[in-house]
């Protein structure tokens, strides 16, 4: 038994070395042997068909350029002309007469050889007789004259004597004449190496050509594509170079289409070579700096390429040395730059093979086009297609190289990052089990490396799970359990982990499914609690303002009928004030508890201010509703509340509205709010009831829809001014002075208190806007009436206290005076006691750029506020506004006399005039005549009149008609005291 398992192993082992063995011969031997054989081969062993040298002959040559010559006229011209061995056509495409003297044959066959690819036809005679040797062109030919290898041939006989030929061919392109006499043997020799070397070039690079193209659609590397195309390329240039590209696959091209696909052949692969570089050298190329100067080489090639389609052959040529000579200068440039910077091994082949096709393939062009003719003869066209074919396919090899290290080094870091990756990352088959899971995963999920792959999906999640990612990934890619709103995914209950939340982004490749598993548990549960609190109250748990508007928007859209309910505690700052806010959050929490515990579930119960609870209920009526908050508020205010060892007694007052469908948030909110502050006001009464069509609802919604009307970019319409005249005393019957009131008339023509007015534009914010309003409109009007003001020192314009506070209206409010300048000696505007008190620098600075413009200041109410006689001073207003309040009441309480005379004695000791409001009666004004006063204002003189009726009176007495006023204001008024208000 161990003798036997032993051997097993010897058996084993010996054949895990033999295959190691064959391996590495197969895979380096071999192709070692053969690259080291073909080199021995190369070196030590002559060539199958090598020729020896050909005679070069002598001749005369005459380009006939108006190709009219015939044989006779051509030998006569030719008489005189110098002998070469060589003459550069330099693309002259008329006739060339060629003169020679044919050696003898001797007893061996010769053959007179005509080596140019750009010969298109040939024919001969005898000098001395002009009897014809044979003529020929690329598709035609008369014996003994035929196309041999890229030119064409006569054979002489043995035994012919020495005699002077006559010759007349036509050439496309930079051709180079010469005349060569080889012996039979070695003539066809030299075939034999033409077609040799024409079938090797063009078996090699179309094979390797059909077999990159194949490859490169096979894997869909465009760049090899390219590669192939180019290598046809490179083989008709090398057919081009050695003179075999009048044919192509083994069939022959018409000789009519020959320069036509020459041209095309050069274009074509000036383009295929300019599009490889860029594809192989993209990144090289954006790091050069050179990128625009290649773009423009490249689309010389387009240039080209129409060149071809248009221009003869003779014509593109010159266009291919300037056009092809800038795109070769702009590939050398790069290549420098490349080896400069990049120094790759690719990029080092491709200048290797760039270097040999171009010394290859132009080096005739340059040669004919400088007259060189050594340069012109080139180099071998076999061996420069074969090196430069190779070194693009090392270059090619190359890229090929890095780009698969580049892979792996991708696939090593995305390994390393697929195990090291805090996400659980999956791959999942068709039918849901697990095909790959990294170690998060397998951690998450309690999964063991060695038995993850038999276990599904459904085996880790909730019921449906699998289901549910697969009607996801229907749209092609997941992801479940985030904060977008989608749902997530729940853990299994078998496993424990129910309570666990997770989140997948998953999308398909292929028949598998790629994915990632994060646990999300607590994230969850943050997102819910914020969720939680954006529309809840973090002390009582209740819905919070958010939350209330949220739940009235919905139920002002169901059908069903609903009361809003608003609930207030009385007093209850006492609680925060004297026992600190934990004690008042705790009795808030109690009442809170308190009143929930008397709800059903058709009431949804908020808390939307300190002290401030709101309700919605419903599918209930006013009645029922009334009824049962009547025992709420009753449970509230009954039972006090019981914090640690004290007992605090809390009082509430509710209102309540009955609602309908389509009411808006804001108004349902202030209806209910109104309710509740009617029954905070009324004695003995804690709860008020809105019905529909009640008369303080109607009140309410009337308030509302004035407030909404000065929402908006533009003021109402129905907006007028009244002017009520202020008389002075001491000239009742020489002055017109007034106050400017503001009044509105509703659409449906009701006047509309001034309260009201102002109340609705602070509530909507307008009250700038009207205030600037009133204030232009004045201005306006006194501009237009100055001449009826003849006797008026002052108009006063009242200043809401939130304009002053505003910079901007401040700011236009000035601008507007400066446009106003000439009649601002008539304008006193009137700003609060208490506004101006609030912010004494700002009022002080408003005050001075008020006197610099001319106009004057008033203080209004003065006395009704909390009056500092200590600021007072600080002010350099004009006049003092008495309080009416005071005014009104002098008669009843002899206190207000005091405090009235106190106010003039006051207003005189700083300067400024006194104006008494509320003056009502002739007995008021009779008293405060007496104490000093220097300007009244009331029902005793006037009521608010329409502009017109101050324009026709004179003097503010004038519209007294109650005879005891008159009276009171006595004809012994002391007519030549003229006061001002300064």
């Amino acid at each position: 038994m161990m003798r036997s398992r032993w051997l097993s192993r010897i058996l084993r082992s010996a054949g895990s070395s033999i295959d190691a063995w064959l391996d590495a011969f197969s895979i380096y031997g071999v192709p070692a042997a053969v690259a080291i054989g073909t080199v021995v081969v190369l070196v030590c062993l002559p060539h199958a068909f090598q020729p020896k040298a050909a005679q070069p002959l002598q001749f005369k040559v005459l380009d006939d350029k108006a190709a009219s010559m015939g044989p006779v006229e051509a030998r006569a011209a030719l008489s005189g002309a110098r002998e070469t061995t060589r003459y550069g056509t330099k693309l002259s495409e008329t006739p060339i007469w060629i003169e020679f003297l044919a050696p003898a044959s001797g007893s061996a066959e010769r053959i007179l050889d005509f080596p140019s690819r750009h010969a298109t036809s040939m024919q001969c005679w005898l000098a001395s007789s002009l009897a014809p040797l044979g003529r020929a062109d690329r598709e035609h030919q008369m014996a003994p004259m035929r196309a041999a290898k890229a030119g064409f041939a006569i054979p002489l006989d043995a035994n012919d004597s020495a005699n002077v030929i006559l010759c007349r061919a036509t050439y496309s392109g930079p051709a180079q004449v010469s005349v060569l006499s080889w012996g039979i043997d070695e003539f066809h020799a030299s075939e034999l190496d033409f077609q040799e070397g024409a079938a090797l070039i063009a078996g090699g690079l179309l094979t390797l050509a059909c077999f990159v193209f194949v490859t490169a659609l096979i894997n869909r590397e465009w760049t090899y594509v390219l590669f192939s195309m180019w290598l046809v390329g490179n083989l008709r240039m090398c057919a081009n170079a050695m003179g075999w590209d009048t044919q192509w696959v083994d069939r022959t091209i018409p000789s009519t289409s020959i320069a036509f696909l020459r041209e095309l052949s050069f274009a074509a692969y000036y383009i295929l070579t300019g599009a490889l570089f860029s594809r192989l050298f993209r990144r090289e190329l954006r790091r050069t700096g050179f990128i625009r100067l290649y773009r423009t080489a490249q689309w010389t090639g387009v240039l080209l390429l129409v060149a071809a389609l248009v221009l003869p052959y003779s014509r593109f040529i010159l266009a291919l040395w300037s056009l092809g000579g800038f795109g070769i200068c702009v590939l050398i440039l790069h290549l420098a730059q490349f080896v400069r910077k990049a120094r790759s091994r690719t990029v080092l082949w491709y200048v290797g093979s760039l270097a040999v096709v171009l010394g290859s393939t132009f080096s005739e062009l340059i040669g004919a086009m400088f007259g060189f003719p050594a340069l012109a003869a080139g180099v071998s066209p076999v061996l420069a297609a074969l090196m430069s074919s190779m070194m693009a396919a090392f270059a090619i090899a190359e890229q090929m190289r890095a780009e698969r290290q580049h892979r792996q080094q991708a696939e090593i870091d995305l390994r390393n990052t697929y195990d090291v990756a805090p996400v659980g990352l999956f791959t999942l088959d068709a039918m849901g089990r697990f095909v790959r899971a990294n170690p998060a995963l397998l951690q998450m999920l309690g999964l063991d490396r060695a038995s993850y792959r038999m276990h599904h999906w459904n085996d880790f999640f909730e019921a449906g799970a699998w289901g549910k990612l697969e009607s996801f990934l229907t749209g092609g890619s997941v992801g479940l359990g985030g904060l977008g709103g989608e749902p997530g995914i729940n853990g299994m209950t078998l496993l424990g982990n129910t309570d666990r939340r997770f989140q997948i982004s998953a999308i398909r490749s292929g028949q598998f499914i790629e994915g990632s598993l994060q646990d999300v548990t607590e994230r969850s549960k943050a997102v819910e609690r914020l969720r939680f609190l954006a529309e809840h109250d973090s002390l009582t748990g209740l819905l919070n303002r958010r939350g209330v508007e949220s739940a009235i928007a919905a139920q002002s859209e169901a059908l069903s009928r609903w009361v809003l309910v608003y609930i207030d505690l009385d007093r209850f700052k006492l609680i925060n004030d004297l026992f600190g806010h934990q004690a008042g959050d705790e009795v808030l929490r109690l009442v809170a508890k308190r009143i929930v515990g008397m709800l059903d579930e058709r009431c949804s119960l908020g808390r939307i201010g300190g002290d401030e609870f709101v309700c919605i209920m419903k599918d209930v009526s006013i009645d029922e509703a009334l009824e049962h908050w009547t025992n709420v508020v009753n449970a509230i205010n009954d039972v006090p509340y019981q914090v640690g060892n004290r007992a605090f007694m809390v009082k509430a007052s509710i209102g309540l509205t009955e609602c309908e469908h389509g009411m808006r948030v804001q108004d349902a909110l202030a209806h209910t709010d109104r309710a509740c502050r009617e029954a905070k006001h009324k004695s003995g009464n804690s709860i008020v009831a809105y019905r529909r069509g009640a008369e303080a609802f109607e009140h309410r919604a009337a308030e509302l829809r004035l407030v909404e009307s000065f929402r908006g970019t533009s003021l109402p319409p129905g907006l007028f001014l009244l002017m009520q005249p202020i008389m002075s005393l001491s000239a009742p019957y020489e002055s017109l002075n007034f106050e400017v009131l503001l009044r509105m008339r509703s659409p449906e023509g009701q006047l509309i208190t001034p309260d009201r007015i102002l109340s609705a534009a602070e509530e909507s914010g307008a009250i700038a806007a009207i205030d600037m309003w009133v204030v232009k409109t004045t201005l306006e009007w006194i501009s237009g009436h100055q001449a009826h003001l003849a006797n008026t020192q002052f108009v006063c314009v009242n200043l809401n206290g939130a304009s002053l506070n505003d910079e901007r209206f401040t700011r236009e409010i000035f601008d507007l005076l400066v446009e106003h300048r000439p009649v601002l000696q008539y304008l006193c505007l009137e700003i609060t006691e208490s506004v101006a008190l609030h912010d004494l620098e700002n009022t002080q600075r408003f005050i001075a750029r008020i006197h610099d413009l001319g106009a004057k200041i008033a203080l209004d109410d003065f006395g009704a506020g909390y009056t500092s006689f200590r600021y007072l001073k600080r002010l350099s207003a004009d006049a003092l506004k008495i309080d009416g309040e005071f005014v009104r009441s002098m008669r009843e309480h002899p206190k207000d006399v005091a405090i009235v005379e106190a106010l003039v004695s006051l207003a005189g000791a700083l300067g400024m005039r006194s104006v008494a409001e509320w003056v009502e009666d002739a007995d008021t004004l009779t008293m405060l005549r007496e104490l000093g006063v220097d300007y009244v204002q009331g029902y005793a003189i006037a009521r608010p009149l329409e502009p017109e009726l101050i324009l026709a009176a004179k003097s503010s007495a004038d519209f007294v008609t109650d005879s005891a006023v008159a009276s009171a204001i006595g004809a012994q008024a002391r007519s030549s005291d003229h006061f001002e208000i300064y």
